[in-house]
């Protein structure tokens, strides 16, 4: 007779036709499997986050009066090239300095930045950002989904008439508003109000006798001033002819801040001082020295000079690799 071998971790026989099989191997296997799969999974999502891990510590953001954003963020990070998402890929004047004021090299492509850390725990990035704001006749509109609590400067003489959020604080500042606003999605309306703006009362009127004198010499003295102008006209037809073919009065003659100032009306009271600061100089400077003269960090001038660009007052160019800030003698009249 052949002896029978059975295996340890199962014994089988049969009763009555009914087979039973021992199960204490299956049981440890399923209690078990969980347990595995759990710590595998634990693995895999520790791993992207050391490589990626960082903390917002701060976010303020600035509106600008032409419809821009300035971002400022302080960022803990533990990675030496770190990867930062931006609010949008409409980005301007991008820089990155470390926790003691190093300049980072940093690269933007659409709305990522890759910063070169250097193992700095702490950076702060500032840029300017053209996609949070819109216009719709007079209205302006703020609209931005933040992932953390930040603070909001509107613009100098802005009137919110709209909010979809509930900020937790609010103060005026001079002329602009700071608001603390939470995190999600907010929208915020804002028109720009000036003293021409309010209309005046009947009671606010007073028209005693000097007014009206003032009143009637100001006619007087124009009617005179047209009397003359007209004189001249007939005395030098010619050269008056040659001087209306060769001259468009939409176009600037000559570097002088007045013309400026009227082509371009609603230009800020800060950048008329930065225009005439040019043109006593030959209508160009190095931006180092407008940084020089007017006491400003490197940030807020260079916005202020990007301002002007856009407005089409100034010209940037790089000379001795310096960025060099020229008055541009081809402005036209707004439309």
């Amino acid at each position: 007779m052949n002896p029978q071998i059975v295996p340890i971790y199962r014994t089988e026989f049969r009763e009555d036709g009914m087979l039973f099989v021992r199960t204490d191997s299956i049981i440890d296997t399923m209690v078990n499997a969980p347990l595995i799969v759990a710590g595998l999974l634990v693995v895999a999502l520790t791993i992207p986050l050391q490589t990626s891990f960082a903390t917002t510590r701060t976010l303020d953001l600035i509106i600008n009066t032409d419809g821009s954003t300035h971002i400022s963020s302080q960022i803990d990070v533990n990675s030496s090239n770190y990867e930062l998402s931006l609010f949008g890929p409409s980005i301007d004047n991008f820089f990155a300095i470390a926790e003691d004021g190093t300049t980072l090299s940093g690269n933007v492509i659409e709305d990522k930045a890759v910063i070169q850390t250097s193992d700095y725990s702490s950076i702060t990035v500032n840029y300017d950002i053209h996609d949070l704001i819109s216009k719709e006749g007079r209205v302006w509109t703020f609209s931005f989904d933040s992932p953390t609590n930040y603070s909001l400067l509107m613009p100098e003489n802005s009137v919110i008439v709209g909010m979809n959020i509930l900020p937790e604080n609010m103060e005026q500042l001079d002329s602009q508003i700071k608001l603390e606003i939470p995190t999600g999605p907010a929208q915020i309306d804002y028109i720009f109000s000036t003293p021409a703006d309010v209309p005046a009362t009947p009671s606010e009127f007073s028209f005693d006798s000097v007014t009206i004198g003032l009143i009637v010499g100001s006619i007087a003295a124009a009617a005179i001033a047209s009397v003359i102008v007209a004189k001249k006209r007939q005395s030098k037809p010619q050269l008056q002819t040659n001087t209306i073919q060769t001259t468009k009065p939409t176009k600037l003659d000559s570097l002088n801040p007045e013309t400026i100032f009227k082509l371009r009306p609603d230009m800020r009271e800060d950048d008329k001082e930065i225009v005439k600061f040019i043109s006593e100089n030959d209508g160009q400077v190095f931006e180092s020295d407008l940084r020089k003269k007017f006491l400003q960090p490197r940030t807020t001038m260079w916005r202020a000079v990007k301002r002007l660009e856009r407005l089409g007052v100034v010209e940037i160019y790089k000379k001795d690799l310096l960025n060099m800030v020229k008055l541009r003698n081809d402005l036209e009249e707004e439309n």
